[in-house]
C-alpha cells in the first residue's frame, strides 16, 4: 500500500503540498486560528480553540493575536508556553515546544524546505524535518529556526537570529547564521 502524501510528509519524504488531505488540513488551521482572532475577551473560548488548533497543549498555552499555523496539529506544546504576536509555525513536520517556553513576537519556526533543484521544486515536491524547542527556551523577537533544528533547554535565540545548526543547553546565540555569544550560568 502506498502512503498518503500526509505520511510522506510527517516522515521526511517528499511530499506534493497541493494534495487534497494537505489543502483541507490548511484550511482548517487557518478557520481556527481566525476563531481564535475573535476569542480573545473570553479565556474559556480562547483555550478551547487553541486545544482544538494543536497537536497537544494545556490552559496554560496563550497565543497572540495574529499566529499562523500549516497545520496546527503536528505542534505539540508543554506547560506555560507564550506565543507573542504575528509568530509563524510551519508545521508540516512535528514541532515539540517544551515547558516555559518564550516566543517574542514574529518569530518563525519552519520546518518545511525545497529541493534546491529547479526542476524538482518547480514540480511542487517539499519536504519536512522536525523542530524540538526544550524546557525553558526564550526564542527572541524576528527569529527564524530552520528545519531539522534542536534548540537545547534554557537556551536563548537573540532577536533576529537566523538558526541554521542545533543549538546546545545553556547558551544565548545570535546572528545570521546564528552563533553562540555566551553560555549562560543557570546554576548547574
Amino acid at each position: 500500500m502506498s502512503k498518503t502524501e500526509r505520511q510522506k510528509m510527517l516522515d521526511g519524504e517528499f511530499y506534493l503540498s497541493n494534495d487534497p488531505d494537505l489543502v483541507q488540513g490548511r484550511f482548517r488551521s487557518s478557520q481556527l486560528v481566525g476563531e481564535l482572532q475573535k476569542s480573545y475577551n473570553n479565556r474559556e473560548e480562547r483555550i478551547r480553540i487553541t486545544k482544538e488548533l494543536l497537536g497537544t497543549c494545556d490552559e496554560t498555552t496563550y497565543l497572540e493575536k495574529y499566529a499562523y499555523f500549516d497545520y496546527g496539529v503536528n505542534v505539540h506544546v508543554g506547560k506555560n508556553f507564550y506565543m507573542n504576536a504575528g509568530c509563524v509555525i510551519l508545521d508540516c513536520a512535528r514541532v515539540d515546544i517544551g515547558d516555559n517556553v518564550m516566543f517574542g513576537p514574529n518569530v518563525q519556526i519552519y520546518t518545511a524546505t525545497h529541493p534546491i533543484e529547479a526542476e524538482p521544486r518547480i514540480s511542487g515536491k517539499e519536504l519536512a524535518y522536525p523542530i524540538k524547542i526544550c524546557d525553558n527556551a526564550w526564542i527572541g523577537g524576528g527569529s527564524i529556526v530552520l528545519p531539522g533544528i534542536t534548540i537545547g533547554k534554557n537556551s536563548v535565540v537573540a532577536a533576529g537570529a537566523v538558526v541554521t545548526k542545533d543549538v546546545p543547553e545553556n547558551v544565548v546565540v545570535g546572528g545570521n547564521p546564528a552563533k553562540i555569544i555566551k553560555r549562560i550560568d543557570n546554576g548547574q
